[in-house]
């Protein structure tokens, strides 16, 4: 089997018999599993309320060969592994249409420098970094960036190996942390402005979020499971301002070849202009999660997220064998 793609094929779907058996991926073996679980869960239980012939998968206990035989699959593995392309080249072999970014965005987006690369050269800004290949960067990383600074995996997701570095003695060990999780690392500029994100689902952005944590830096606690982080949707930027940033995230989305739904980073520099960190294209669907926050200020449920993403599906089919 193989699958054919056309961007323009999204549609609409009225029944829930239109989607066929659905498998929802989630679990895996990456740093994000339990947060992969939380997802995974929430989203087959609001599809199974939708009448959706929706079934749990977890690939670290069962063979991808598995899943011949259903119609198409929800992605809610996060990290490497299922985030990264290798997850979705493999269901394109398989010819099982899958929701959100194919092989190209999928690889791309999980990679923060390639995007940060890609996003500058359509003149998308990203915070000054600099290449951590060992101790040799280190002096040249303090002298382009200055104190205090941000050391971050190139290929994790949810905060995972990232560090805020304040003494010059601090760099070596979040180096270490970092690259315990990933071979390339790199080291941004510390942004003290505000945190927003902008979720993107099937072409249109929706309202940006400002995020406000106690935390150094919105971690991996203050994402999951922190209480006292604090959301803001609206985000209280002014009508040209959220124009412009979800233009940002639809521009950065689009220049890593990412499709279908997920969601842009961004932190305001000291003037206020936005700097993208990164892409997300599975992101989390938890109790905390940012995507189902955004939909909410549209009047989108749960369930209908859950809904509108399984369509992103069907503009990949399968079309007989090769």
């Amino acid at each position: 089997m193989r699958l054919t793609h056309d961007a323009n094929a999204l549609r609409r779907v009225k029944s829930a018999d239109e989607f066929g058996r659905v498998a929802v991926l989630f679990g895996g073996d990456s740093s994000e599993r339990e947060i992969s679980l939380l997802t995974g869960n929430a989203v087959l239980e609001a599809l199974q309320r939708r009448g959706v012939d929706a079934h749990a998968f977890d690939p670290r206990d069962r063979s991808l060969s598995d899943l011949v035989g259903v119609d198409r699959v929800w992605i809610a593995l996060h990290g490497p592994g299922g985030e990264d392309g290798t997850l979705q080249g493999a269901l394109e072999y398989l010819g099982i249409p899958y929701t959100g970014s194919g092989v190209l965005g999928s690889a791309i987006g999980m990679d923060k420098l390639r995007t940060k690369r890609l996003a500058q050269s359509i003149g998308v800004c990203t915070a000054e970094y600099a290449v951590l290949r060992g101790p040799q960067d280190f002096e040249l990383a303090l002298e382009r960036l200055r104190l205090p600074l941000i050391v971050k995996p190139a290929t994790q997701g949810s905060s995972v190996g990232m560090t805020k570095v304040e003494r010059e003695e601090d760099l070596a060990p979040a180096y270490e942390a970092a690259a315990s999780t990933d071979p390339l690392v790199f080291a941004e500029s510390w942004i003290t402005g505000g945190e927003y994100t902008v979720a993107i689902l099937q072409g249109r952005a929706l309202p940006s979020i400002r995020i406000e944590t106690p935390q150094k830096f919105y971690d991996y606690e203050a994402k999951y499971f922190r209480d006292d982080t604090c959301y803001f949707c609206p985000s209280g930027l002014s009508g040209p301002a959220e124009q412009h940033l979800g233009n940002l995230a639809l521009a950065a989305f689009e220049a890593a070849g990412a499709e279908g739904w997920g969601r842009a980073d961004f932190m305001m520099d000291a003037s206020g202009r936005p700097l993208l960190l990164e892409i997300n294209t599975v992101p989390g669907m938890t109790g905390h999660s940012l995507v189902p926050m955004a939909a909410r200020a549209v009047d989108v449920s749960f369930d209908e997220l859950a809904w509108q993403v399984l369509e992103t599906s069907f503009v990949r089919s399968a079309a007989g064998r090769a």
